[in-house]
């Protein structure tokens, strides 16, 4: 059986053309991973800033969604 060598170039190339072709084979599901992270992020931030706000009632967060 024969031998392979390959320098760190080689293998910093071969690594970078794999991650290109999974990143571009799986663009979709890419997105819809980094859009559900974005939406965590936010739900997050709107969580923790309704935990140091002023309570509101139901019937004035009704009042304002009212046409």
């Amino acid at each position: 059986m024969a031998e392979i060598t390959l320098n760190s170039e080689q293998v910093k190339e071969g690594l970078k053309s794999a991650l290109l072709e999974v990143l571009r084979e799986n663009k979709d599901e890419l997105e819809e991973l980094f859009a559900e992270i974005i939406e965590d992020m936010a739900m997050e931030r709107a969580i923790a800033e309704g935990e140091t706000t002023e309570l509101v009632s139901r019937e004035t967060i009704f009042k304002i969604l009212e046409p």
